[in-house]
């Protein structure tokens, strides 16, 4: 693949440098210079080291752990690229964090999901390109377009090059049933939902399993997995009532806290991730296969660039 034109610019901080550089390999483009680091009060220091005038420029980069830090760097970078005369940037978020922050539960909750779109725009992007946003309204937040992607069809890809017999794609809580509706419906496969009682954060309670399970290889699927404390619940009863094999997958890997011991100790066969968020070592276990989003994100940026339309993507 390779985009018409020269005046196009791909730039990383620090959380998706290994995903830029494999989006730019796509593109047949070059990563753009820039150093994102620090001064030794811990104020962030972004130096872009090429010009950027009248180019568009995209910016790639994860909010993810640490959120904060990752933050800011995307903001300064976007307001160093704006004031450096960039002809449009576009902010590529393969993840998007403070995304569960999305409504208010209750009296005085913020809705940092918004904030967080308005300290975009206001950094300077001129448009968004993300992918499985925890909550599609987040694209609402925005005054810019939003373009976003979705992981399904690379999760997909992956299992029918599987071939597994008698599946079941399950989703873990009542919230993730369109997902899954959508990954049964690409496999050809009837779908089942755990209802589950959730009675505080970060901690759930399987309370039964809606559709039939016995003696199938089941895919749970998720947008992402945090703490895993759903997924390796669900994974437990659905073996409980009795079914073959228990694959997992989600576009986004937080695998924050316990995650990893939990995952390595489930029942889980295999846990099918993608690289929105890198993995580092430490959390790379044998039953955990990465699938790149690159290919995806270059060819919806090559689409932007060239001003042709990214729902094609999903045709």
């Amino acid at each position: 693949m390779n985009v018409k034109g020269q005046n196009i610019k791909v730039f990383a901080g620090n959380a998706s440098n290994a995903l830029a550089l494999n989006i730019c390999k796509e593109l047949g483009v070059s990563l753009g210079c820039a150093q994102v680091g620090s001064f030794s009060d811990g104020e962030i220091a972004v130096n872009i080291n090429e010009t950027v005038r009248g180019a568009h420029v995209f910016v790639v980069q994860s909010t993810s752990a640490p959120v904060n830090r990752h933050l800011m760097e995307l903001l300064i970078m976007i307001d160093a690229f704006k004031r450096a005369s960039a002809g449009a940037i576009t902010a590529v978020i393969p993840y998007y964090g403070y995304a569960r922050q999305d409504r208010k539960a209750k009296a005085r909750d913020p809705i940092t999901a918004k904030l967080v779109a308005d300290l975009i725009t206001t950094a300077g992007a001129d448009r968004v390109l993300s992918m499985d946003l925890h909550a599609a309204q987040i694209q609402g937040y925005f005054d810019i377009p939003v373009d976003h992607l979705l992981g399904v069809p690379i999760l997909a890809e992956y299992f029918r090059a599987l071939h597994l017999e008698d599946v079941v794609v399950v989703s873990p809580d009542l919230g993730s049933v369109t997902r899954a509706r959508s990954l049964a419906n690409l496999l050809d496969t009837p779908i089942a939902i755990i209802d589950k009682r959730r009675p505080k954060a970060n901690v759930s309670e399987v309370m039964n399993i809606i559709g039939e399970i016995e003696g199938k290889n089941v895919i749970l699927v998720d947008d992402m997995i945090d703490t895993a404390g759903t997924i390796t619940q669900g994974a437990k009863a659905l073996k409980d009532f009795g079914a073959k094999e228990v694959y997992a997958c989600c576009t986004h890997p937080v695998l924050s806290g316990p995650a990893i011991e939990r995952i390595e100790s489930s029942v889980i066969k295999e846990l099918i991730i993608t690289d929105t968020i890198p993995l580092p070592e430490e959390k790379q276990l044998k039953n955990i296969k990465t699938l790149s989003v690159a290919p995806v994100f270059a060819e919806a940026i090559k689409r932007i660039y060239e001003n042709m339309s990214v729902s094609k993507l999903f045709d």
